[in-house]
């Protein structure tokens, strides 16, 4: 899982249908610094997270997982909003 933080929403009018119901989230991905690191991603909020939140993210075919279909074409999907980090070992 990776750190991100909620930096804007999409709005869609049409959606496939396994992520109807879904909020589509920009995500800028973070370090445990909170210091920018990438280009910002499109995310599937499974959680009902909003802007400026720290969240954790999953990629790939795990993605999916979150959600309640079995199959969506999803890259990204938000399973966490971050409540504090500890970095003092980093």
């Amino acid at each position: 899982m990776i750190l991100g933080r909620v930096i804007g929403t999409i709005w869609a009018t049409r959606k496939y249908d396994a992520v109807k119901g879904y909020k589509l989230q920009f995500v800028q991905p973070i370090n445990s610094h909170l210091k920018e690191i990438g280009d910002p991603i499109v995310a599937v909020d499974t959680i009902g997270a909003g802007p400026g939140e720290i969240i954790f993210y999953a990629t790939s075919s795990e993605s999916v997982i979150a959600m309640d279909v079995e199959m969506a074409p999803v890259d990204a999907s938000i399973v966490g909003i971050v409540d504090s980090i500890n970095s003092e070992n980093f």
